[in-house]
């Protein structure tokens, strides 16, 4: 790491700035990302604030272990190609983690300790897509093949990484994908205003040229069986997520017009693709909806029934509402639980904080007409938080749509897990040992599927080390990087 930056004073000189967003009343009208074009003097300008600390406590902060300072020198010196070089050596895709990473790293930036800390989430973003713009990211095919045949199971980011690396390793890798495009929640879940999809077929069409084959409309252990895959490669690595939805067991929760959120995104997600719906339409258009959860996915619910024209739309959760500064219990370099304000939120919302989902009421038709709600008071102890409904408090609010968005349960166990005989631990998720090795002989895991519904920094951080555990499965020893690498590791290295 370097130590010195170019700019000794940049903390104290300049505040935190962002690039210009578009203006809300326009954006809803559309599902363009929402933040204009990348400002690359911008980021020069506020790569200065960087402090290159002594002890660099983002680098913690980031589960990809990302060199923070030291891509933002680069920066700061306009050396695109030396902050590609920095970036990509522990970040296969910073163009994604530039767009939708909620960036724990920032929390963990020394100068939030009384300031606003580094914008390192717009860096990163801004670092790939000059790297792109200059033609500094291409494809880099490996030298030589190892002859070895390995199955990634699920192209989202963690599937990618693993595939990525693995590659780069010289194994022959195929990703099957369910799905009828590459990409995973990444593809199908998260709204084009705040990822385009372009983003991801430009990175899909650079593994292609590596050599990375993908499978689409491949479900296996449904359309292929597990037998097939164990017969063909030599190492499964399965990142096939965590599908299954939270319920929320409420009375009324079965009638018309209550959804998950994953299935309304995935919806409005075909339609801008230009992928015919063969299920029945789910649109907020003129209805009053009522989003079920505090999220990034209720989030994206409120912003997808904003630009199709709801009647109101209003989003309610369990928690109190945050602080709008840090508590004294939760210091830095803790991730902040301040209020979080996102672009969907500026575009239309009525936020509600402590209240208690009761039941659903329907109409004669079966059709959900309303929700009926309850304020919540908080009691906390030393054996936790407890929530109590506030007598008198209950109410019915109006509701032709509800939107579940309280999180994801665990991966689907149902065919290809059944078929491979795959153990779960107590939470529904894949288990696995610290080599991210299943129960069965050469099938691996990564992702959700392991770690249950998390971020995806998290997802890129888990493919990069699997795929690092595969390829000392197959060979004997590994030259991937590994950000988890024990004293001895290195040593032996």
């Amino acid at each position: 790491m370097n130590l010195a930056m170019g700019k000794e004073r940049g903390f104290m000189e300049l505040g935190r700035a962002l690039p210009p967003a578009r203006d809300p009343k326009e954006r809803i009208n559309d599902f363009k990302e929402i933040y204009l074009e990348p400002g690359y003097e911008l980021a020069n300008e506020q790569a200065t604030r960087c402090m290159d600390c002594g002890v660099p406590f983002c680098h913690s902060g980031c589960p990809l272990g990302n060199k923070i300072p030291d891509f933002n020198d680069a920066v700061y010196k306009e050396n695109w190609a030396h902050a590609v070089e920095i970036l990509s050596s522990t970040n296969n895709f910073p163009e994604f983690t530039g767009r939708i990473c909620p960036a724990p790293c920032e929390s963990s930036c020394v100068l939030s300790i009384n300031k606003n800390p580094v914008t390192i989430e717009f860096i990163e973003k801004s670092i790939a897509e000059k790297g792109f713009e200059l033609g500094l990211i291409q494809a880099q095919p490996p030298v030589t093949r190892t002859g070895r045949k390995v199955a990634v199971v699920g192209s989202g980011p963690a599937g990618l990484a693993a595939a990525a690396q693995l590659n780069t390793a010289g194994h022959w890798v195929t990703v099957f994908e369910k799905q009828d495009v590459i990409g995973g929640l990444l593809a199908y879940g998260i709204p084009d205003f705040k990822l385009e999809k372009w983003v991801i077929e430009r990175r899909v069409r650079l593994l292609e040229e590596e050599g990375v084959v993908f499978k689409t409309n491949v479900h296996v252990g449904v359309t292929m069986s597990a037998d097939e895959l164990k017969a063909d490669f030599d190492a499964i690595v399965l990142c096939c997520g965590a599908e299954v939805p939270k319920e929320l067991p409420i009375e009324g929760h079965d009638l018309k017009g209550i959804h998950y959120a994953m299935d309304y995104l995935v919806q409005q997600n075909r339609r801008v693709r230009g992928v015919e719906v063969q299920e029945e339409p789910i649109l907020a258009t003129g209805k009053h909806v009522i989003v079920v959860g505090s999220g990034d996915t209720g989030s994206d619910c409120v912003g997808t029934a904003n630009r199709q024209k709801a009647a109101s739309v209003t989003q309610i959760a369990r928690m109190y509402e945050p602080p709008r500064q840090r508590h004294d219990h939760n210091p830095w370099p803790q991730v902040p639980m301040v209020m979080q304000t996102s672009s969907s939120h500026e575009e239309g919302c009525n936020r509600t904080w402590a209240m208690l989902t009761k039941a659903f009421v329907g109409d004669a038709q079966g059709h959900v007409k309303g929700l009926i709600v309850a304020d919540l008071q908080c009691e906390e102890s030393v054996a936790g938080k407890r929530y109590f409904e506030i007598e008198g408090t209950e109410r019915e609010l109006p509701c032709d749509m509800a939107l579940v968005a309280i999180g994801f349960a665990y991966t689907q166990p149902k065919g290809l897990l059944e078929q491979l005989g795959i153990t779960l631990d107590e939470y529904g998720s894949i288990l696995a040992d610290t080599r991210f090795q299943t129960n069965v002989e050469k099938v691996f895991t990564a992702g959700d599927a392991r770690r249950g519904q998390s971020l995806v920094v998290w997802a890129i951080s888990e493919g990069r080390e699997a795929a690092r555990a595969v390829d000392e499965f197959l060979m004997g020893t590994s030259a991937l990087p590994s950000k988890n690498l024990s004293v001895l590791d290195l040593m032996a290295w």
